[in-house]
């Protein structure tokens, strides 16, 4: 099934990420968080490419079992380092198991820098992707701004790019304040972007992961989530409670909001992802 189906279908969607293995001696047990995480009977399952593509061999694989199990998966590419051949390598695998959904992103430089210069931008790719078969594509966008972008609304004009070269819905990179997200959908709406807009979440159930996380997406961060940290970091089960409590209270306001799609970034933990879809299971089913 399309993505872009289940996102206009008229009802909320919650859909989960998981990531591949870094090694292959891992994958057996990715695998299995993965299969855990179909049995809640997301929406769909996004299945990341890896940093610097270095996962990009597991990705179809996963992807493929969660097909089997009857999810819907999205499967991540990237452009950055991978040529023009290797996406069209990638493409025909995708498209051999069956998957017809696909994150187009430009992705992260390599840690050894060397980068493919066949593609600059993700709406490059995205247009690639595009003229290459029936996918359903996805893009990233940035409530708080790309890291790497001087100025919101030039990144906003790239986001246009983005969906004028073929993306058909985009995802949020996390945040933690959902007034920047209201914001965020107020300044695209104004610019003419019309696609489906899904919230990203990130439940923080570990204090060890708010500087990596933070660092990483360059999300602000609210008093209110500092205080939480401060207070149960140092206590891991009351900080696993409050960091889904949190992450429940921001879903339930975006919902309540007309915000309808909703991604969680589960770090392949099947339970946290369980136990938010227990919080919020009788708001999915309300319509529009």
């Amino acid at each position: 099934m399309k993505i872009k189906d289940i996102l206009n279908s008229g009802k909320p969607s919650f859909s989960i990420e998981v990531f591949p293995p870094k090694t292959e001696d891992k994958f057996d047990s990715v695998e299995r968080a993965a299969m855990e995480i179909t049995k809640l009977a997301p929406s769909f399952m996004s299945v990341t490419y890896g940093a610097g593509g270095g996962t990009s061999q597991y990705t179809a694989d996963i992807a493929e079992r969660i097909l089997a199990q009857g999810v819907t998966p999205l499967a991540h590419i990237t452009c950055v380092s991978s040529t023009r051949e290797k996406v069209h390598t990638v493409l025909d695998n995708l498209k051999a198991k069956g998957i017809e959904n696909v994150l187009a992103l430009r992705g992260d430089i390599p840690k050894d820098g060397r980068v493919e210069h066949d593609y600059r931008y993700a709406s490059e790719l995205i247009a690639e992707i595009k003229a290459s078969g029936d996918f359903c594509i996805g893009a990233a966008c940035y409530p708080e701004g790309h890291p790497e972008s001087l100025h919101k609304e030039d990144d906003i004009g790239h986001l246009k790019e983005k969906v004028e070269a073929g993306a058909d819905f985009v995802t949020t990179q996390m945040f933690f304040d959902n007034h920047i997200m209201y914001n965020f959908l107020y300044r695209v709406r104004e610019r003419g972007i019309t696609v489906p807009v899904i919230a990203g979440i990130m439940p923080i159930t570990a204090a060890s992961q708010v500087g990596r996380s933070v660092n990483m997406s360059g999300s602000s961060v609210p008093q209110r989530f500092k205080a939480m940290v401060d207070k149960f970091g140092d206590n891991p089960a009351a900080m696993k409670q409050a960091g889904i409590a949190y992450a429940t209270e921001q879903i339930v306001d975006l919902l309540a909001n007309h915000v309808n799609g909703i991604h969680i970034y589960s770090m392949n933990k099947p339970d946290v992802a369980a136990a938010i879809l227990a919080n919020v299971s009788e708001l999915l089913k309300v319509d529009r």
